[in-house]
């Protein structure tokens, strides 16, 4: 069982950054592939980017390429998203979760989720 915990969201202003983790443990994690998703208000979670397990490839969501990057460091049992150039549109709940196998861009295909951070970007 893999216990995944969100941290460094926040409020921010428009064309701001934040840096989000997502802390590891109770598995081994450089056998998950990962992802991030987010939720924002009245609308379905979606996909937002995922790394394989040894951080080789990485996967985004149009809406954020460019802008967001992935990270992981599997000695720190720790993935990161670099979110940057922020717009009000990115305001939502972003979790994280982990998947056996390859990586995936498919929410029902990952098994494990974090409780989620808040980010929101003011105009």
């Amino acid at each position: 069982q893999v216990q995944l915990v969100e941290s460094g969201g926040g409020l921010v202003q428009t064309g701001g950054s934040l840096r989000l983790s997502c802390a590891a443990s109770g598995g081994t994690f450089r056998s998950y592939a990962m992802g991030w998703f987010r939720q924002a208000p009245g609308k379905e979670r979606e996909f937002v980017t995922a790394i394989t397990k040894i951080g080789s490839i990485t996967y985004y969501a149009d809406s954020v390429k460019g802008r967001f990057t992935i990270s992981r460091d599997n000695a720190k049992n720790t993935v990161y998203l670099q979110m940057n150039s922020l717009k009000p549109e990115d305001t939502a709940v972003y979790c994280c979760a982990a998947k056996w196998g390859s990586s995936s861009t498919r929410i029902d295909e990952y098994n494990y989720w974090g409780q989620g951070t808040q980010v929101t970007v003011s105009y």
